[in-house]
């Protein structure tokens, strides 16, 4: 076999892993967070200043937010729960260490401390939560990409052939679900009235650099003849192309139907296609083409995966603007995010009751097709997820009252209640708040550039697999390589951050 059907056949025919194990593998990365966020507090306590280098924070942000994931993912999974509880233990010793050393003048009951954090009022203008699950998405889809050519990232995360529940088949719905999460319509406020079909004009011209970079993905990979997964997408199909139809049609949509009934959108379209895909030949023809023998004759037979599968990445596009809607309705207190992530809380629970019933009587979860088990799995991890960086903040935010005047980039600010004289002035920090730490966080850096961080991890990757024999490579090589690709990439973003650089002109 060429070195090209090696990497196909090497990422072919997979069947993914168990929904326990992927929700500890994600677990990581709330971890992480809260890792960085007391390790800047406890900087804070010990030397009564921020950490305002911008070399050491890179250092810190990359080694403590990226790196354990990494190996997580590679020579760590083996052991899934060693990385997390080991992280937790960490980030419980570092809290009792703040816990026993704050100062006198917060010495205060524990339980008292507590109901005055429940009272605290937070900053109703940024949901950091968000931002740090969108950048997240962006950093494990980077690292899974490149990492899966590597024998040391097990089959198991994978995607799976058809049915099957790998770590790579929930990145590609959880980008989709991400990007609903702040599209125009759930940025633009209520009450503010705009034509609806003059903003579905304007999503369509946004969405012409997904276009490009679909044709030139094409063009690229059939010139250089570089390995790929036909039956993932198509022939000529790919995730850009996905993206950009998937964002036209929900933007139609959402110029049709209230934005605020969305939810229900997305359920009708989900239901209806999964009952095509049982009482029609659908399901027969995306598995096994038209003729049966999985023909890639004409442009529907080739795209075929591709080009049906948008009906159910829609569904998950719009159940995320449901859920975005939710997120940016004003809570501005700790009780208040507290109460909405039981809500969220009790939806994930109804959802995987809901997906365990559908995989055992309709269908198991496929990637492939995007089906109703698929879009509901996808839908309940996301807010799995989400709910994990939620919680996260809410705990750096009680870790920040025990110490006055520290700062976690990334993290909800402590304003003053809104009847007092001086509305959204700090009371964790000095004047200027904590907005003068975002130009040393990598999270903030990946944040203002996403769409060009995966586009160079996408080149990247590309060239990594030209140069390199990843196949055939050893545990320590791989780490370093996979060090080094995201090292770069991290650079490029803090660099064009710190020079307050947005490359986006459309």
């Amino acid at each position: 076999m060429s070195e090209k059907h090696l990497k196909e056949a090497f990422i072919s025919n997979l069947n993914g892993t168990s929904l326990l194990e992927i929700s500890l593998g994600l677990s990581v990365a709330p971890l992480c967070l809260l890792c960085r966020g007391l390790l800047l507090i406890l900087y804070y306590l010990h030397y009564g200043k921020r950490l305002n280098s911008r070399k050491y924070s890179l250092l810190l942000d990359f080694f403590v937010l990226v790196s354990p994931l990494l190996f997580s993912c590679t020579v760590l999974s083996p052991v899934t729960f060693f990385t997390p509880t080991i992280i937790a233990a960490f980030c419980a010793g570092i809290f009792s260490k703040i816990y026993s050393q704050r100062k006198h003048e917060t010495s205060v009951p524990f339980r008292q401390m507590v109901k005055h954090f429940q009272e605290t009022y937070l900053d109703p203008e940024y949901i950091p939560a968000i931002t740090v699950f969108r950048v997240y998405v962006n950093v494990l889809t980077s690292i899974s990409i490149l990492a899966v050519d590597f024998p040391q990232y097990p089959r198991r995360y994978a995607k799976a052939e058809t049915y099957g529940t790998g770590l790579m088949d929930l990145g590609v719905g959880a980008f989709i679900f991400a990007n609903a999460l702040v599209c125009p319509e759930v940025r633009q406020k209520s009450y503010v009235t705009q034509p609806k079909f003059p903003n579905l004009a304007r999503q369509i011209f946004s969405v012409w650099p997904l276009i490009f970079l679909g044709v030139g993905r094409l063009l690229s990979v059939k010139s250089i003849e570089y390995h790929e997964h036909t039956s993932e997408y198509g022939v000529h199909w790919n995730f850009f192309f996905t993206l950009a139809f998937v964002r036209l049609a929900a933007s139609l949509l959402l110029a049709i139907f209230p934005k605020n009934k969305s939810w229900i959108v997305a359920l009708n379209l989900a239901v209806l296609y999964q009952l095509i895909l049982n009482t029609t030949s659908l399901k027969m023809f995306i598995l096994h083409g038209s003729d049966g023998r999985d023909t890639r004759v004409g442009f529907l037979n080739a795209n075929r995966e591709g080009l049906l599968s948008v009906f159910g990445y829609l569904a998950i596009y719009m159940a995320s603007v449901q859920v975005g809607l939710c997120l940016h309705k004003c809570r501005n207190s700790v009780k208040g995010w507290i109460e909405a992530a039981c809500f969220l809380l009790l939806t994930v629970f109804v959802l995987f009751v809901f997906l365990c019933m559908l995989q055992a009587y309709v269908d198991p979860v496929s990637r492939r097709m995007a089906n109703l088990s698929y879009c509901v799995w996808v839908v309940a991890h996301c807010l799995t997820f989400f709910i994990c960086f939620v919680v996260t903040d809410l705990m750096l935010v009680f870790t920040k009252l025990l110490v006055k005047g520290s700062s976690v980039p990334c993290c909800w600010s402590v304003v003053k209640p809104p009847n007092t004289s001086t509305k959204h002035a700090t009371e964790a920090s000095p004047v200027g708040g904590e907005g003068k730490l975002l130009h040393v966080c990598l999270i903030s850096a990946i944040n203002k550039n996403q769409l060009l961080f995966f586009l160079l991890a996408n080149v990247m990757t590309g060239a990594v697999n030209i140069l390199i024999d990843t196949i055939h490579s050893k545990a320590a090589f791989t780490l370093c390589v996979l060090h080094l690709y995201m090292f770069f990439n991290c650079l490029i973003m803090h660099l064009l951050h710190a020079k307050n650089i947005v490359l986006k002109f459309w």
